[in-house]
């Protein structure tokens, strides 16, 4: 469905949509004037569009220190996500990188597009991150020496049970979550949280993220990746790569469900992450995301298309979940829906359906016992449809004359 259907059938995403355009126009033009800092900033805006969006929504001094994590993160990332970089020289890089963010003049030519630019300029980043406060400069380098001895440990292993996939998730995604806690610690903003929580947040992500990139990564030249657990996947298929087929898509759609059912495990304990924060900037950071992953899990869980093309929540949605969440209610509220969206698609004779109705009726059973449901402002799953057409042709005259101002500043 084009963007002009999306707004027909869904009036009440025009605004947060304008407001989205405008705020990603405004912080375009806010760059900055030192050149390590523009550089940052430009280049996280690059790398991650969606991030510099929520990052924004953090005081000054911890927008930076989340930035500069984001973008050492990044480039240690790139170094692993890139197929072509011998084992032999890849590993020793990911088990020294935390010693380089110190270098102002090291640099690693690797990665393509944007990413590329971002190893050729890391000195731009390593000088930022030396102006950091240094409980933040200590909080991004033990993360980032355990997530790359973490990340050189499974490039000569594969991911092959649910333990190992648990394990492989936890570097590269529970240890952000774990260096944010300490970050927004180190701001004075809010209490440590327990590495278990702080663990989960990131797992949900990034269990979510795996999900959905499954043909992207198993198509990856000159060699593919492959971060589904075996101990799941073989219960279908002798190959992972076999889903790809249309053959096998009654096999291929069960051993999804698996894999969203297992992701599900973790929502519970993100609820209790984002239900102790305080500070109102830090919890928006931090819930949108959340908010983000459990909706596109609902989008992937039955969804044959996952092993077809691109499944992501429509640009309408999603700048109606970055404008609205505000509260613990919005996030019971946007749980609550999306895991109904889950549970409306289950099929009873699914391997897997009685966990997967299991684990959502945990999640609701948490969503509901914070008695909140009905104090939200941000409603997920429907949309105010009852508009004249007048209105909604007047609203998508007004949408595309907003983005042609916008486009030519």
């Amino acid at each position: 469905m084009g963007i002009a259907g999306q707004i027909l059938e869904h009036p009440d995403e025009v605004l947060p949509m304008l407001k989205l355009k405008m705020e990603a126009s405004k912080i375009s033009k806010q760059i900055p004037l030192e050149p390590h800092w523009g550089f940052s900033y430009t280049m996280l805006r690059k790398v991650s569009r969606s991030f510099s969006l929520v990052i924004q929504q953090l005081g000054p001094e911890l927008r930076n220190a989340v930035c500069i994590f984001y973008l050492v993160l990044r480039a240690l990332d790139t170094v692993e996500d890139d197929t072509s970089i011998p084992s032999e020289i890849k590993v020793p890089i990911l088990q020294s990188f935390h010693r380089h963010i110190y270098d102002r003049d090291w640099h690693f030519s690797c990665g393509t597009e944007d990413y590329k630019v971002l190893m050729d300029k890391f000195h731009f980043v390593s000088t930022a991150f030396l102006e950091l406060g240094k409980g933040y400069q200590e909080a991004i380098e033990d993360i980032t020496k355990r997530m790359g001895a973490g990340m050189a440990k499974f490039i000569c292993k594969e991911v092959e049970t649910v333990d190992d996939y648990d394990e492989y998730c936890h570097y590269v995604a529970g240890l952000v979550g774990l260096g944010l806690s300490k970050l927004f610690y180190s701001s004075g903003k809010e209490e440590l949280a327990s590495d278990s929580l702080s663990n989960s947040m990131g797992l949900f992500l990034q269990k979510t993220n795996i999900i959905r990139d499954y043909l992207e990564d198993i198509n990856e030249i000159p060699k593919s990746r492959m971060f589904w657990p075996r101990q799941i996947w073989n219960k279908y298929a002798d190959k992972l790569e076999d889903f790809k087929y249309e053959e096998n898509s009654v096999k291929a759609v069960q051993c999804l469900n698996e894999m969203v059912t297992n992701a599900l495990v973790h929502a519970e304990d993100c609820l209790l992450y984002l239900s102790a924060l305080k500070d109102f900037a830090v919890f928006r950071f931090c819930a949108i995301p959340q908010i983000m992953a459990i909706g596109t899990l609902a989008l992937c869980y039955n969804n044959l298309e996952v092993f077809r093309g691109v499944v992501k929540m429509r640009r309408g949605l999603t700048a109606k979940v970055i404008d609205q969440t505000r509260t613990m209610s919005d996030v019971y509220g946007a749980f609550y829906e999306f895991s109904s969206l889950i549970k409306s698609k289950v099929d009873e004779s699914d391997p897997n359906s009685a966990v997967t109705h299991k684990r959502i009726d945990a999640i609701q059973k948490a969503c509901i016992s914070s008695g909140t449901l009905d104090k939200r402002s941000l409603s997920v799953c429907k949309s105010q449809t009852r508009r004249s057409s007048v209105m909604i042709m007047m609203l998508i005259v007004l949408l595309a004359i907003v983005f042609a101002m916008l486009s030519k500043k």
